[in-house]
């Protein structure tokens, strides 16, 4: 950007609400009161004043943790899983004569597990003091003692400092803007990294600040502020700025806020207000709300079960160990198991105290069937989800291109959720259409302009049966060769001059011209081509600008105090420069609804003009209506069922004497920082703002994003219910629901409105508790209606819609209505909640979440849709125009509505049936492990002598059996991608939580029991009355162990071959690996001195090894145990399969190539599978 041009353009006067003088009268009667007490002393950080109110710096730290409480507090955060504790007892209570095995043995997994967790918080904080180093490390230009601006590092900044930022530099603190290379002190800032809006945002000095141009002019200059103390508020700043004996106001539009960059300004001076953790960027640093899948919260449930067993069984066998130690010596004394020499023992075998023999022993079952929890449980879960994220951070099929983005899972905790959502809750504007908009049709003076159908008007069309043209040809594009970014309209009468012809050419005229004025974009001038663009504060405002340019409006220069258009004269037909004096801009708010600007033209008349929501700007015309006013509602009307956002556009004249004495109420209300000062402006701008003189209105088209109608029409198929809360209006939402297949012909819809004469007659009098009443009363009353309607089609296969507006939604939300209002909505196949503020779209989310009790998600892309994504229990955030900042509030983000067909109902089924299958394994082959040392006990008259081996019982979960559950958790597919999506009434399987439901856990669970009991049982009745090697040795108690173990080692890894549907190399390696590594460690183990293995010293290599008997017993052991899971497995597939069952046995079907004959014999069986797929 040129300097001439800085010099030339004073911007100021265009973002003048909040930088006004102050009234001579002190109005600032919040400062120094509570929460407005911070004082800094600028460009004098060392004085004693300052230095005594002990700021904190500018140092800011992210982490979770430091050097000093990095051990204590990750040891906190691991212990608080209730099955870390109890392997901690269990460690603890090893190092006594109770334990069964080895200290050691227990306490090296328990170290492995929680060091490995440990290091990956180590390693995740470690990554984020990374990027605080890199943070508090950058330098800034700092105003030293010596009048130079010195390179200082950003955590060395104090309050009051002085600093010099540079063009494409990010704040380093809060700044109070005192100038910038503008002579008037704008600057341009981006606030991607706050709120993740694109657009850039102006701010401005103050005027007595904004001649302060030079290094050198700061030399003398001191300055108090006194402002509001360290708030998460990134909206609102109020502060006084006392300077030469005068109170300046300062407010949001002087502060820089720290994480911004400059841009299109060469410097900017400013003095620091907050820094480090009290900028406001730190302040809205909190974590968002946690957030737990259903399966992980059912697991715990699953642990106090296995904790019950683990008691349950450890008390049977104290309970039997009991008996048997008190019978070893009568009555009479006489000794009954003389071999343990019950005479001369402990306390732990003394038959004269069995009570508490028995009691030591229930210590010591607890040790020892601790093996029924699995200790490495949450580390892998944990690990298989960061993998199961990247595979979602790297799908091909849900990156978009155009914006070279891709999803992106930022939470790994809520993977499996993902396949189990019941209903979905949208937004509209930028979910569901592409927030970029098309300035296509307009009303003026009762004729409405503009040719061709949008998507929504096709829909309509189709619905009523009429003819839709394929491509109506009728765009600015087809007709000028080129497309134009916001301007799809076509009309002949008033393109290209053409309106200078038309009966309203004056009202045309001012209809464009107030297009073209009333706005705050910034055009920008391509010096090589000569074009102008414009930087627009959102998309709609950008399309009325190159709309008015597109029909002879072009705005193409502005200063401080003016607008210039080249425009067409209708008298003349000649194009012409027109310039207007700017006075007073009344900036748009979601409160007012409307944005004004007031100027001057060149016959000295004073025009306000204004362009806002339909809902307010009717009731601001004058008395004197206009012959067309009745139908520029009809064409209103006419366009929101055509799914276009409208704007009503009206002017109207002041006299200087009006404007003289409506411009100093209102600068007294600019200049006031009171709380009330918001309350005093709008109340000044609605005394300015009545009387209108209407023009027409705007309509311009927000286009549904590609797929969206096939990706709604396939959640709908899985089973997934889908709600639109939106602000548009009624009659927008209900076609922009008929163009994506939100809502169908053959639905019967049931509409909920406050739009009733007796309810409006009530407002017109202000009976503000009759109104209330009178609502409460229409909305219980509807909804009793609607409910009805429901039930006299019980039975049929009419589906309903349900429509309510945000009005109706307020009463439908208080507490005596909700139920009923949840009740009707969650029996309709499809919801719309229009008018809807943000407060509503959290508060419906929550209805839901808590009266359905099922999974929701919620999916948007403005700020305004951050409350409804946290309150949800997915929130998926569109990184689209609104910016970034749902994406940043949410747990997964993507491009487009169209790739949650894909996150769901292929990355949600995967990752649910993964998650599922992997905890039901766990389980399934710990109970199998825990049981045979139950049995064994069992066998050894309870005497707490474990089966194995300490290191075999140690290395189980740890390296024996943990790889290929976590390869399962990671890679298994029950079906491919393609079939997902084909058959989306397999993601039901999720919805219903089949996979995961408590009969399939106990049956898991049965199934290890099973196992035990056929390893246990078929091996020691096989082995232990015979010889088992060649010189006629029979089986002692290592063999026994070596040998259950075995069979153990290969069911478990077989079981998980046969339960997998989808095989890698990685499973077949990780499988066959584990077994393979069993024998390895045999061998290496069995080798150490027999002081260390103990029971494992040549136990493979000599005794098993050499013995057929081994090798046969564990094949003949292992079949038998699979066999039951195989038999169920056959028997459910044939008679009661599972959906997947069923896409499985198709999709072979498919593949094999079959005779006529074949085929006539399977009709039967496909129309059987058909009716189950479509169930």
């Amino acid at each position: 950007m040129t300097g001439s041009r800085k010099k030339e353009i004073r911007f100021s006067r265009l973002y003048s609400f909040s930088c006004f003088r102050s009234s001579s009268r002190d109005e600032h009667s919040q400062i120094g009161q509570k929460g407005y007490s911070r004082v800094v002393y600028c460009n004098d950080p060392d004085s004693a004043e300052q230095i005594a109110l002990r700021y904190r710096r500018n140092y800011v730290s992210t982490t979770k943790y430091n050097a000093l409480n990095f051990f204590p507090k990750s040891l906190f955060e691991q212990f608080r899983r209730v099955a870390n504790i109890y392997f901690l007892v269990v460690a603890c209570v090893s190092f006594s004569p109770l334990a069964p095995y080895s200290a050691s043995s227990i306490l090296g997994p328990l170290v492995l597990v929680i060091g490995a967790t440990m290091a990956k918080e180590a390693l995740e904080d470690w990554r984020r003091m990374k990027q605080d180093v890199e943070a508090n490390n950058r330098k800034v230009k700092v105003y030293d003692r010596n009048h130079k601006f010195q390179d200082t590092r950003w955590k060395k900044l104090r309050v009051g400092d002085l600093v010099k930022v540079h063009k494409d530099e990010y704040f380093p603190a809060d700044l109070l803007l005192l100038s910038s290379s503008y002579d008037d002190g704008i600057c341009y800032v981006e606030t991607t990294n706050l709120d993740g809006e694109t657009n850039l945002k102006v701010k401005h000095a103050l005027d007595f600040t904004s001649s302060l141009h030079e290094d050198n002019s700061f030399q003398q200059f001191k300055a108090v502020i006194k402002c509001e103390d360290p708030n998460d508020d990134l909206y609102t700043f109020v502060g006084t700025l006392y300077y030469d004996g005068q109170q300046y106001p300062i407010s949001l539009q002087q502060l820089l806020l720290r994480d911004s960059k400059l841009r299109n300004t060469e410097h900017v001076y400013g003095v620091v207000v907050f820094t480090g953790h009290e900028t406001k960027v730190m302040q809205n640093a909190t974590d968002p709300p946690s957030k737990r899948s259903k399966i992980e919260r059912k697991m715990d449930k699953i642990i106090y079960i296995l904790f019950s067993v683990l008691i349950s069984v450890s008390f049977i066998g104290s309970f039997f160990f009991g008996i048997n130690t008190e019978k070893d010596i009568d009555r009479d004394r006489n000794v009954k198991r003389w071999y343990l020499r019950p005479d001369r023992t402990t306390v732990f075998y003394d038959p004269d105290r069995s009570a508490l023999a028995a009691l030591f022993h229930f210590l010591t079952g607890l040790l020892l069937y601790g093996y029924l929890i699995p200790i490495s449980l949450y580390v892998s879960i944990e690990l298989v989800k960061v993998l199961q994220s990247v595979f979602i951070n790297q799908d091909p099929d849900m990156y978009y291109e155009e914006t070279d983005r891709p999803a992106h899972a930022r939470t790994s905790n809520l993977n499996e959720e993902l396949g189990q959502v019941d209903t979905i809750l949208s937004d509209k504007t930028g979910t569901l259409t592409c927030n970029s908009m098309d300035f296509v049709k307009c009303s003026v003076a009762g004729v409405a302009y503009g040719r061709g159908m949008t998507e929504v008007e096709r829909a309509l069309a189709k619905r009523k049966g009429d003819v839709v043209p394929h491509d109506d040809g009728n765009t600015s594009a087809d007709l000028q060769g080129k497309s134009i970014k916001g301007f799809n309209f076509n009309d002949d009468r008033i393109m290209n001059g053409q309106w200078v012809n038309e009966p309203n050419a004056d009202t045309i005229q001012n209809f464009f011209r107030v297009l073209a004025l009333c706005h705050t974009a910034i055009p920008e001038v391509n010096q090589e081509t000569g074009e102008i663009a414009y930087e627009a504060e959102s998309p709609d405002e950008a399309a009325f600008v190159i709309a008015a340019r597109e029909l002879g409006f072009e705005f193409f220069k502005r200063t401080q105090t003016s607008i210039s258009l080249h425009e067409i004269d209708h008298t003349s037909g000649r194009k012409i420069d027109r310039s207007f004096t700017l006075l007073h801009i009344l900036e748009f708010s979601s409160a007012r609804k409307r944005m004004s600007v007031i100027v001057k033209n060149d016959e000295d008349q004073l025009l306000l003009l204004c362009k806002g929501a339909d809902s307010v700007m009717f009731e601001r015309l004058s008395n004197d209506a206009q012959d067309f006013e009745a139908i520029t509602m009809d064409h209103i009307k006419r366009y929101s069922e055509a799914g276009l956002r409208t704007l009503v556009v009206a002017y109207r004249g002041i006299s200087k004497e009006v404007f003289r004495s409506w411009e100093e109420e209102f600068m007294k209300a600019q200049t006031s920082v009171s709380a009330d000062r918001d309350a005093l402006i709008e109340a000044a701008a609605d005394k300015i703002e009545k009387d209108l003189i209407l023009l027409g209105a705007t309509a311009v088209e927000d286009k549904l994003q590609k797929g969206v109608p096939e990706c709604i029409n396939k959640l709908e198929n899985a089973g997934i219910k889908i709600w639109v809360i939106t602000g548009d209006k009624m009659e927008t939402a209900i076609n922009i629901g008929y163009a994506c297949s939100l809502l169908r012909d053959d639905m019967k819809k049931i509409v909920i409105t406050l739009d009733s004469p007796e309810i409006n007659d009530l407002e017109k009098r202000g009976e503000k508790k009759a109104v209330a009443k009178a609502s409460s009363a229409s909305i219980a009353n509807q909804i009793r209606e609607g409910k009805l309607q429901l039930s006299s089609c019980e039975g049929n296969s009419i589906s309903f819609g349900l429509i309510i507006d945000g009005k109706s939604l307020s009463y439908a939300l208080s507490k005596n209505q909700e139920d009923s209002f949840l009740d009707l909505a969650i029996n309709c196949a499809s919801v719309i909640c229009c008018r809807s503020t943000p407060k509503q779209k959290a508060l419906v989310t929550r209805l839901v979440k808590k009266g359905r009790g099922r999974t929701t998600l919620a999916i948007g892309d403005g700020a305004n849709d951050v409350g409804m994504l946290q309150e949800a229990d997915i929130g998926v955030g569109i990184s689209g125009v609104e910016g970034m900042q749902a994406a940043m509030s949410s747990d997964f983000s993507i491009a487009q509505f169209r790739f949650l067909e894909r996150l769901l109902l292929v990355h949600g089924h995967w990752c649910y049936r993964r998650i599922s299958m992997m905890i039901c394994y766990f389980f399934y082959k710990n109970i199998a492990f825990g049981f045979t040392l139950f049995w064994f006990e069992a066998h050894a008259s309870f005497s707490g002598q474990p089966a194995y081996n300490d290191w075999y019982m140690s290395f189980y979960n740890v390296f024996f059996t943990s790889l290929p559950v976590i390869a399962l958790g990671v890679f298994d597919q029950d079906v491919s991608a393609r079939f997902c999506l084909k058959y989306p009434m397999l993601y039901q399987e999720g919805v219903q939580d089949v996979l995961f439901s408590w009969p399939r856990i106990i049956g898991w669970m049965l199934n290890g029991v099973i196992s035990s009991m056929i390893i246990f049982f078929f091996t020691t009745n096989s082995v232990l009355h015979q010889s088992f090697r060649k010189d006629g040795q029979v089986v002692d108690f290592e063999v026994l162990g070596v040998m259950m173990y075995t069979c153990i080692i290969w069911t478990v890894n077989c079981q998980m071959a046969v339960s997998i549907n989808y095989f890698t190399w990685i499973q077949h390696f990780f499988i066959w690996g584990s077994i393979a590594f069993w024998y390895a460690f045999l061998v290496i183990y069995g080798a150490i001195s027999p002081t260390t293995s103990t029971t494992a010293y040549q136990v493979l290599v000599e005794a098993c090894a050499p013995s057929p008997f081994y090798w046969l017993g564990t094949l003949v052991v292992v079949l038998s145990s699979l066999l039951p899971y195989f038999l169920y497995r056959a028997f459910q597939t044939e008679f009661n399969p599972m959906i997947h069952d069923v896409i499985q046995r198709r999709r072979l079907s498919s593949s094999e190539l079959e005779t006529s004959r074949d085929l006539s014999k399977k009709t039967g069986k496909l129309i059987e599978e058909d009716s189950l797929l479509s169930k």
